[in-house]
């Protein structure tokens, strides 16, 4: 074909890349659909540590901390930042606060995607961090709780009546969707870029909330927050 008819060999080849291209590219809209669908899923934050397969690994999908929520979310773009961070902190360990914050001397596939600072840390790395205060929908956005505690969000395609748009993300009872853009203070703003350079194999997205399975982890979720009770209440009789 491309010895007798050259052009048009161009524009199949050309339409070929674009295709690829298309099927490659992230899209922040996706990534605020996948990310709400998270809303009825996970219903818990739990903050312990866990031990999970790599990559691709996850914890239980009906609890989980902040992080997961923008994990989880890009994974459906086959996005996986388990595997990404890791082999970026295995290359630039010292750059990354796990030495100096939590005292760790070699990279851990359980927990360094899992942690605020070093995904603000990659994304910074990557070119993702955005200068001015105009954020869109599927923009990531970390914040300051308190000196020395962050949490990371994703911006929603949604406002609330102040104009501000909302945020989905997990600070304590699940994946919520709510205005809270300026109730802490800011402390990173990133944008993903359409490289392509950051899709890794796709690796199994969460599930959607359908209604059996939102019941299902209802279920789940009241009988762990009836286990935490009771073990509350016995540490206080212990007491």
């Amino acid at each position: 074909m491309n010895k007798k008819h050259p052009a048009l060999y161009a524009i199949f080849t050309l339409t070929i890349l674009l295709a690829c291209f298309r099927a490659n590219a992230f899209s922040p809209e996706r990534l605020v659909k996948d990310a709400r669908a998270q809303i009825g899923v996970t219903l818990l934050y739990d903050p312990a540590y866990a031990r999970i397969p790599y990559p691709g690994g996850d914890v239980p999908i009906v609890k989980g901390v902040c992080t997961d929520v923008v994990i989880r979310a890009l994974r459906h773009q086959g996005i996986d930042l388990q595997r990404l961070v890791h082999e970026d902190i295995s290359d630039n360990f010292q750059h990354y606060p796990n030495l100096q914050k939590w005292r760790l001397k070699k990279p851990d596939t359980n927990i360094d995607h899992r942690r605020v600072y070093n995904l603000q840390r990659y994304f910074e790395q990557r070119g993702y961090a955005v200068a001015d205060e105009t954020f869109l929908p599927g923009d990531i956005v970390t914040w300051e709780l308190r000196p020395g505690v962050g949490h990371i969000g994703i911006v929603s395609d949604k406002k609330a009546p102040s104009g501000q748009p909302l945020v989905i993300h997990n600070i304590g009872i699940g994946t919520q969707e709510e205005e809270m853009l300026y109730r802490f203070p800011v402390s990173g703003h990133y944008r993903l870029k359409n490289t392509g350079t950051a899709h890794v194999a796709q690796t199994e997205p969460p599930p959607r909330n359908t209604s059996a399975s939102r019941t299902s982890r209802t279920r789940q979720a009241q009988a762990s927050r009836a286990r935490y009770k009771k073990s509350a209440k016995t540490q206080r009789r212990r007491r």
